[in-house]
């Protein structure tokens, strides 16, 4: 990734260079205590008031008006929705993915651990954004996501270009046996390159960045930047529910469906 310094400091993939992208940091924004400081939150426990001058903050750095956006209320599912200007200014109950062949539209998601994934399909004109905790990855989010721009649109799961962002990682990602025994269930062979770091009690470490990318590949996604940055480890940089103890903010991760 390529490393912004804003205002507000942002990181973009080198793959989606296309189209205009960004992976906000937790840095220069208004909110303080937990949330410092530029939580998009709305129900983390921010003071209201900080978090939309957040968000305009966000918006004029992407030159795109309030209307212009489209959210999702993130469950950890896998819903996606094809959106278009109608749904401009909304958040989408229900909804962990978004996709669009809009021009000017712009998609925002929530992050503090889970996974940002990003699509562009340059010859179709269109683009996706999706929220994978382990939930969402098990429930091969991603890959529906992809699967779901292809068909909307007309293109090839092969002319999508994606990227993974920050996330908690590998090293720091530890979940019990309820939770390996679905990933084993939803990866089959491929579940044992994605665990690690085994221990007696049957816990173990999940890499979301390569089963994020295997569900991809899997349905013929072959172009596919990864980020690489542990939100835990980087929490100068950014939020983390588990590093900061369940009481935090949230970064964006914003496509909008124009030319970068």
């Amino acid at each position: 990734m390529i490393y912004h310094a804003g205002p507000p400091p942002h990181y973009r993939f080198a793959l989606l260079a296309q189209v205009q992208h960004a992976v906000f940091t937790r840095l220069g924004g208004y909110s303080e205590g937990p949330f410092a400081s530029l939580n998009v939150g709305h129900t983390v426990g921010d003071d209201a008031t900080h978090v939309e001058a957040n968000h305009a903050a966000l918006y004029a750095a992407l030159g795109i008006a309030p209307a212009q956006v489209v959210c999702g209320r993130q469950v950890h599912g896998s819903r996606v929705a094809v959106v278009t200007a109608a749904d401009g200014g909304q958040a989408l109950p229900a909804t962990d993915a978004l996709v669009s062949d809009t021009p000017g539209l712009a998609l925002l998601l929530r992050y503090a651990d889970c996974v940002p994934v990003f699509f562009a399909a340059p010859r179709g004109g269109a683009v996706g954004l999706a929220h994978a905790g382990w939930r969402g990855t098990v429930a091969r989010i991603a890959a529906v996501t992809a699967l779901s721009l292809a068909e909307a649109f007309g293109c090839r799961p092969q002319e999508i270009v994606a990227g993974i962002g920050p996330c908690i990682g590998p090293c720091c990602y530890q979940v019990g046996p309820e939770v390996l025994a679905q990933v084993r269930a939803a990866f089959g062979e491929g579940a044992p390159a994605l665990i690690s770091r085994q221990q007696a009690d049957g816990a173990a470490h999940l890499d979301l960045w390569e089963a994020n990318v295997h569900q991809l590949r899997e349905v013929g996604v072959e172009q596919i930047e990864v980020a690489g940055l542990c939100t835990r480890c980087r929490r100068d940089l950014f939020y983390s529910h588990r590093g900061d103890g369940g009481r935090t903010g949230r970064f964006a991760a914003v496509i909008v469906n124009r030319p970068g």
